[in-house]
């Protein structure tokens, strides 16, 4: 499949069946979580998840974990890596929000290919991280495009974010730390690569938290901020402080990538 066939257009993850990418892929492949306070959910999850490593789909899965409730210790009895998102780069103090877990568990990934998912979804199946890597690695390299956002049927609930971008990308690019990273991240890519190497992957249909509406609130502000703050990078002129925002990875030097 060319590229120009992938532009601004939409796949199925039943493309892409784990079989398949075990077989046909050239490039490592990292999944991370990000995790605050998951336990209801995280061992689910993991069930889904932890067989596509056994059955060499994917090289390293990653909960970058937050919490109080045991979380982290449920992963890592299933057989996940744990990083303490506070462990990594520790000097920039307190974690910001899902952006800056996001941000900093590039430090601890290993894949060339790195896909992020949900640690709350009530029904992940292993199609999510299969759907999201597979256009990123089955296929002529010069044909295969560097992002894949996901999209879903989400009935009565909302969230979600999942995406699999290539590291080479990924590391060039800064990331706010907040709830606003998806779209900011969606749009920097698509300055940086360009609408025909990005794809969307349809995942059928998934739930997840329930959050009431005083909590969506802020997470709306959050996402109008963050596609403020890249309306200013275009010249824009805008009043106040815009969202807390972490370097392109990087600029770190390779130790941090």
């Amino acid at each position: 499949m060319a590229l120009t066939q992938f532009a601004a257009g939409t796949v199925h993850h039943s493309e892409w069946p784990a079989d398949r990418i075990a077989a046909q892929r050239e490039s490592t492949i990292s999944l991370c979580l990000p995790a605050r306070d998951e336990a209801r959910t995280i061992g689910t999850v993991l069930e889904q998840l932890m067989p596509l490593l056994e059955r060499g789909v994917v090289d390293q899965v990653l909960v970058v974990d937050e919490s109080s409730d045991g979380t982290g210790a449920i992963a890592r009895s299933l057989g996940a890596e744990v990083a303490r998102q506070s462990e990594l780069h520790p000097g920039l103090g307190p974690v910001q929000g899902k952006g800056d877990a996001m941000w900093r568990a590039q430090s601890a990934l290993t894949g060339d290919v790195v896909c992020y998912l949900d640690a709350d979804s009530e029904d992940l199946g292993h199609h999510f991280a299969c759907g999201l890597v597979g256009p990123l690695v089955c296929g002529r390299p010069d044909e295969l495009p560097a992002f894949a956002k996901s999209f879903y049927r989400r009935p009565f609930k909302a969230g979600g974010g999942e995406i699999a971008v290539r590291r080479s990308v990924l590391a060039q690019l800064p990331m706010l730390c907040g709830y606003s990273v998806d779209v900011a991240l969606l749009i920097d890519v698509w300055r940086a690569v360009g609408l025909e190497r990005m794809v969307q992957v349809d995942l059928d249909c998934r739930q997840n938290r329930h959050r009431p509406l005083h909590e969506l609130s802020p997470m709306a502000d959050a996402v109008l901020a963050g596609i403020a703050s890249r309306l200013d990078t275009s010249g824009v002129q805008l009043e106040g402080s815009g969202p807390v925002e972490r370097p392109p990875a990087a600029w770190l030097g390779p130790t941090a990538v």
